[in-house]
């Protein structure tokens, strides 16, 4: 069973907590702290894999979690980190971290053996020896795991592929692709014989071609309507289009602009190679084959169609030779090198940019002082490429760690100040607030940042709730 979307929830490891212990052993008095670290939680990680094919097992597993992290203990002794979860994807799997108000994209997995990790695990937390020193000898101060990200994720599988078929249903697309490689797509006089996306590879001049065959699309596929919908995002990852459209059909062209509309309504393939080909073309007249040919160039001047017949196998190798030398200029990162002939893709008009102090001057576009709606475009392309390359100022990845921001809140419960922040996030995760010794620390940190003052001075008393990563207490301890 071909499946290319799954829903799964994660859960990475939680840290262990840090020990509370001191040295007891006979003749040594006041041995001083040694509580351990506790370990780190195991994270999740996906690995592209060559040999599986589907997003089935998901379906039956929708939970995923990884090992938690072992709590420290006396003599320094650290916890065991918890074990990483490893699980194998498709290679061309995409996965989206799901929120209420946002689908964010956190890995593309498009090579063999590529990893990443999905879901971190929380870091241990320190143990009471950890925080010994000069002025603080018999600190009971511990800090608590932190937990590991937990999260919905949704899973896309996009199909790798060099050459994609696309076309009305019966186009020929499943006929085609048996013929050309080994693979042994349903076939049928009926349209939607094909429900899922077949592959098959086809070899000619020594190179290979992996081939998917998309499910027929029909006009508003990209709105959901048909079957095709569901299969459009294999598209995105293929090298070359390959239209296919029945000569028989009652005009060529209007079939043609149905397939590319609902391409650039999906996702803009403007830009992506493409080839037409004409099937069932056998014993036809030569005259009616140009008409539709003519209605095909009528749509887009530029394409390269060819008539082919994939059950007397006519035209074929012509047909893959101009599909593998397009496929060809593909480099590992999907990107293409090289032009294209206008005959096989659109060109584009590329505008050259020098880069002067920051600034671009678009060359051969020079404004004119004729009085033209010329001088107009080309100062306002002027003007573009200018703030185009207007450098940006940032902060640096560690100023933005430490960086943190104060919301006064007020609804009926009262009044509560809001602090967020990476690091400080970070550090009331790993507090244990019911250990007064390590809240306090935690006001200390405030304090040290500087986060405190701006607390006095948006309003917060002594009494003051103070709410950072949902761990709520009082600016100062409540005697």
């Amino acid at each position: 069973m071909f499946v290319d979307t799954a829903k799964v929830k994660l859960k990475a490891g939680k840290g262990g907590d840090g020990a509370v212990s001191f040295r007891h052993e006979i003749y040594i008095p006041k041995g001083g702290p040694d509580g351990g670290d506790g370990g780190k939680g195991g994270s999740i990680i996906f690995r592209a894999d060559k040999d599986t094919n589907t997003l089935l097992d998901f379906r039956f597993n929708p939970e995923l979690k990884a090992e938690d992290g072992k709590n420290g203990s006396g003599t320094r002794s650290a916890g065991r980190s918890g074990k990483d979860l490893i699980v194998e994807v498709p290679i061309g799997t995409t996965v989206w971290r799901m929120s209420a108000s946002e689908r964010t994209c956190i890995a593309d997995l498009i090579t063999d053996g590529q990893t990443a990790v999905i879901a971190r695990g929380g870091d241990g937390g320190f143990g009471n020896a950890h925080f010994k020193s000069s002025t603080r000898q018999a600190p009971i101060i511990a800090e608590v795991g932190e937990p590991g990200e937990e999260f919905e994720a949704e899973l896309e599988l996009k199909l790798l592929a060099d050459v994609g078929l696309v076309g009305l249903p019966n186009a020929g697309k499943s006929t085609f692709l048996s013929v050309v490689s080994n693979a042994k797509p349903e076939i049928a006089d009926y349209p939607f014989t094909t429900i899922t996306p077949n592959l098959g590879v086809a070899t000619i001049d020594g190179r290979d071609l992996l081939i998917a065959d998309i499910p027929g699309l029909i006009e508003g596929a990209a709105e959901g309507k048909g079957l095709g919908h569901a299969f459009l995002r294999h598209v995105d990852r293929t090298a070359v289009l390959l239209h296919l459209i029945d000569v028989y059909n009652d005009d060529a062209g209007r079939a043609y602009g149905i397939i590319r509309t609902e391409l650039e309504k999906y996702s803009d393939l403007k830009s992506r190679p493409e080839i037409v080909a004409l099937t069932k073309c056998e014993g036809l007249d030569p005259e009616l084959i140009e008409m539709q040919k003519q209605s095909i160039l009528a749509i887009n001047p530029r394409a390269r169609i060819f008539a082919i017949s994939s059950s007397a196998h006519q035209g074929l190798e012509e047909l893959l030779r101009a599909v593998c030398r397009v496929a060809s200029r593909r480099g590992e990162d999907g990107s293409f090198s090289g032009s294209f002939s206008n005959d096989v893709a659109a060109g584009a008009n590329l505008s050259i940019v020098a880069q002067h102090g920051g600034y671009g001057r678009v060359l051969g576009a020079e404004p004119r002082n004729d009085g033209s709606e010329d001088a107009g475009d080309a100062s306002e392309g002027l003007r573009k490429a200018a703030s185009e390359h207007i450098p940006v100022i940032s902060l640096n990845p560690n100023q933005i760690k430490t960086t943190w921001h104060v919301e006064k809140q007020e609804n009926d419960d009262g009044v509560k100040f809001v602090v967020t922040g990476e690091k400080i996030e970070k550090f009331a995760r790993r507090t244990d607030f019911s250990n007064y010794a390590s809240v306090n620390r935690l006001r200390d940190i405030l304090k040290k940042m500087g986060i405190r003052a701006e607390l006095t001075s948006k309003g917060a008393t002594p009494d003051s709730i103070i709410s950072i990563a949902d761990r709520e207490f009082t600016l100062v301890e409540d005697w």
